[in-house]
Formats: structure tokens, C-alpha cells, sequence
């Protein structure tokens, strides 16, 4: 009995990543168990270990694993990198795993056997919902933002031109630099994802410096057209800080909360109540300016209503499975583009994949398409 006591005492020091190891190393058999499994539960216990600041096997609870299958969900229905059914199996992975955990005693009971774990994982329906930018959809949609740049300057629409301006900027940025919508706006679910600052651009070098899906700093290209938009916009915009962020929120309580929490709420509504003629988002623009107080990002979700309502106003009909162009379809058209044209590796390196393999996975459709054409070539 005491043995056992002293069993689950030291293993309560194991980590998710130890055990993980322990797990592959004598539990699964060598039949490509191993190779399958071992991708999914290293992410999963970097997910417990970065975004739960759980490390130990022994202090997962079952909201720890439903924050896994939140983030399951993200990337199924947000980030549309993951089908439901592979969310489902990475799901499955990881509560065999700590099924296992159970038995070796680093854990009283499964945290994952529950319906609080289970319930935010996304249904599979069978399908996987996704979409890339056609060359006509991408250009309309940057021509008509520009055109938008255009007629706000001169006052044809009611349109802030600060707004069309950071628009566009959103627009070219997507387009061009293959970049996660995650890696660029702000994140109210994530701290550490408070959306593109200009610190983060390196004009001379064409670089961008993002916050990756790998939970790290990577560096991203530019092209010379996001350069050209990007420069205008920063001219433009002035911001009196480098950590100002490339693309701001127009949302009201947003700004006022951050001016609320840096400036106190006395002195935001004292400025407030002696505007004048002055608007109430003007003082609010202001007061950011003159104490030097960033204002938040944009967020994923504004950008993706600002993409719905331009995809509808240039009278964009997308194939595919949204009536909208989505930010992920950006990032996918852009490999399409360069995976085509025989660039896999440029296409690995523009949107940052850690192996080869992984775009080749992503770009399958086009690989079958080169092989079925090459059979045409031959025996035709």
C-alpha cells in the first residue's frame, strides 16, 4: 500500500511531456501508432503547457481539456486548418493517452471523460469547409479597396478615409504575405496575440516579425506591393509609437476601456464632457495620441465582418463553401499560387510550415491534378 503511495506521490512531478514520451515508448506498438500519434499529443501538451500554464499530468482538470477541444474548435471553424474528423482523432489521441495516465497513476480519473471536455469540439459532418482566393476574386477585392481609398479622400462615401486606408492595408497585408489572421489581429481569447505592431515591420529587409501557431516568434516576407500600401498607410496614420498597432479597432469601448485603465475613468470623462463639437471617438483618438497610449487592434472577428461586408460591396461571389472571402482563403491561395507554379519549398517558406510534407499535405489536390495531366501529356 505504501508503495503505491509512493508511486503516485513522484508521479505527480511527471510532466505532460515525459509522459507523453513514456506513453509512445511502451504503450503503442511500432505499426506507424507512434508517428501518428506523436504530433497531436506533443501540441497537446504544449497547449497545456503554453495557453494553460499546466505542466504536471497530475493538475489537468477537465477544463484544461475543454480549453483543448476550444482550441480544437479554432482551428476547425476559425482558422480552417483542421477537418472535423482529424479534430475529432487528435481529441480521441489525447483521451486514450491519459486513459493510460490513469492506469499508471499519475491521474485519478480521465479529465477528458467528460461532457464538460467534450462539448466544444466541432461536429463532423463529413465535410471540411475550404476556400482559396481565384486570381478574379483576390483582384477585385484588392481593386475595390482601393477604389474605396479613393473615394473616401474625396468624400463620395461616408466613409472615415483613416478607415479605408487601414483597410486596404488588410487587404494587401492578407493577400501578399500568407500570414495567419491569428499572427496579425488581435485575439481576445489569447494575451500574447494583441495584433501586428509597427515594431514588428521591418521595412528596409521587407519582413514581418509575428507571433507564430508554433507559439513563437517567426519572421514572414513582404512582397514589394504590401510595401508600397504599408508605407502609405504608416505616412498616413503617424503613429507616435513604434508599438502602436498596424491596424487599430474603430470600436468604441475598446479604446475607451485601455484609456480607462492607463489614464484613470475621472480623466476620461472629464475630456469626454468638454469635447465641444468634437466627437465623442475624436476625444477618444486624442487622448491616445497625446499620452501615447496604444489603442487595441483590430480583432480576427472585426476583420473577418470588415471581409464579409467588402466581399458584398465589390460584388464578389466566391466558389466554395462561404459567401465571403475568408482570411484563411487568403493564406491558402497564396501556396496554391507558388505550390503550382513548382515552388513547393518557396510555398513551405512563405507560409512557414515545418516540413515540407505538411504543404505537400495541404496542397494535395493540386499534386493528384499535375499527375493526372502528365498522364494526359504522356498518352495522349
Amino acid at each position: 500500500m505504501s508503495g503505491s503511495m509512493d508511486r503516485r506521490g513522484s508521479s505527480g512531478d511527471t510532466t505532460v511531456h515525459d509522459a507523453i514520451d513514456d506513453y509512445l515508448r511502451y504503450k503503442i506498438n511500432a505499426d506507424g501508432s507512434v508517428t501518428t500519434m506523436r504530433s497531436p499529443l506533443e501540441s497537446f501538451a504544449d497547449h497545456c503547457k503554453d495557453d494553460r500554464g499546466v505542466e504536471c499530468v497530475g493538475e489537468l482538470t477537465d477544463q484544461d481539456i475543454r480549453a483543448y477541444s476550444e482550441h480544437l474548435y479554432d482551428r476547425v471553424k476559425i482558422d480552417e486548418d483542421l477537418a472535423a474528423s482529424t479534430a475529432g482523432s487528435y481529441f480521441a489521441y489525447v483521451r486514450a493517452f491519459l486513459s493510460w495516465c490513469v492506469r499508471e497513476q499519475h491521474l485519478e480519473q480521465n479529465p477528458a471523460n467528460t461532457n464538460t471536455a467534450m462539448d466544444p469540439l466541432p461536429e463532423d459532418d463529413g465535410k471540411r469547409k475550404t476556400q482559396y482566393w481565384s486570381d478574379e476574386d483576390r483582384t477585385q477585392l484588392v481593386n475595390y479597396a482601393t477604389k474605396r481609398v479613393d473615394m473616401a479622400l474625396e468624400g463620395t462615401i461616408r466613409t472615415d478615409p483613416k478607415a479605408a486606408l487601414r483597410d486596404r492595408a488588410i487587404v494587401v497585408m492578407l493577400d501578399g504575405t500568407g500570414a495567419r489572421g491569428a499572427e496579425l489581429f488581435a485575439d481576445p481569447k489569447d494575451e500574447k496575440r494583441n495584433g501586428l505592431r509597427w515594431s514588428d515591420i521591418d521595412f528596409e529587409e521587407r519582413m514581418i516579425e509575428v507571433y507564430g501557431k508554433s507559439r513563437e516568434y517567426e519572421e514572414a516576407p513582404f512582397p514589394a506591393s504590401v510595401h508600397s500600401v504599408l508605407e502609405r498607410w504608416y505616412d498616413y496614420l503617424e503613429p507616435p509609437t513604434d508599438e502602436w498597432p498596424v491596424f487599430p479597432t474603430g470600436h468604441y469601448g475598446s479604446k475607451e476601456d485601455v484609456l480607462t485603465d492607463a489614464l484613470g475613468a475621472k480623466r476620461v470623462n472629464e475630456a469626454l464632457e468638454s469635447r465641444d463639437d468634437a466627437g465623442k471617438t475624436a476625444v477618444l483618438d486624442r487622448l491616445h495620441r497625446e499620452h501615447e497610449v496604444p489603442p487595441p487592434s483590430i480583432s480576427k472577428e472585426g476583420v473577418r465582418r470588415l471581409l464579409k461586408r467588402l466581399t458584398d460591396e465589390a460584388n464578389i461571389d466566391p466558389d466554395g463553401d462561404y459567401d465571403y472571402l475568408t482570411l484563411h482563403g487568403a493564406r491558402r491561395a497564396l501556396g496554391r499560387d507558388l505550390y503550382a507554379e513548382g515552388l513547393s519549398e518557396k510555398a513551405q517558406e512563405a507560409l512557414r510550415h515545418n516540413s515540407i510534407e505538411t504543404t505537400h499535405e495541404a496542397y494535395s489536390d493540386i499534386s493528384m491534378k499535375d499527375v493526372s495531366d502528365t498522364i494526359d501529356d504522356v498518352r495522349g
